[in-house]
């Protein structure tokens, strides 16, 4: 049902109750700042260029990542897939450092790169925009990873899950 909007909260309400229904991928994008690994789980990554080769990734100003990446050179897009959600509970469960004691993790072209991910973008950071809450990350592919054989971990309603057991909505 859809909610009478006229009001600034009345709008971020609305707002975050539609896109926790949205089905997003989970992403854990990840960089090294002065010799220690920093990373988040993310669903606001896209794709932006194939020429060149680029992404965006917004990071909320407040994250743990933020200021680390804000100073990068490069950073890393993990795209998570099944096989990855210890790694996806790992990230939203331990503190900073506790975050990479889960998962195949290596040091590739400066940043953690996780080997069992479905995907794994390297990118270089070509450009920030600060906007709202978050500073937009726009990242040029230098290097690019992909198993064929998994399936994308994805985040809906609040969960982490395999699509296919996407809990039922309950009306709100």
């Amino acid at each position: 049902m859809a909610a009478d909007i006229n009001t600034p909260d009345a709008i971020g309400f609305a707002f975050r109750e539609a896109m926790r229904h949205v089905a997003a991928t989970v992403y854990a994008v990840t960089t090294t700042h002065r010799g220690e690994r920093f990373g988040i789980l993310a669903t606001s990554v896209a794709s932006l260029s194939f020429d060149p080769p680029s992404l965006l990734a917004c990071i909320n100003r407040e994250a743990s990542l933020h200021d680390p990446l804000a100073e990068a050179e490069r950073f890393c897009v993990n795209i998570l897939g099944l096989a990855n959600r210890d790694v996806a509970e790992r990230f939203m469960r331990a503190g900073v450092e506790g975050r990479f004691a889960v998962g195949d993790w290596a040091d590739e072209h400066g940043v953690p790169v996780l080997r069992s991910a479905q995907s794994s973008l390297v990118c270089s950071v070509a450009d920030r925009h600060a906007f709202g809450t978050h500073t937009i990350f726009v990242g040029e592919l230098i290097a690019a990873s992909h198993r064929h054989d998994a399936k994308p971990l994805t985040y809906f309603d609040r969960h982490i899950v395999d699509i296919t057991e996407a809990p039922e909505s309950d009306g709100r």
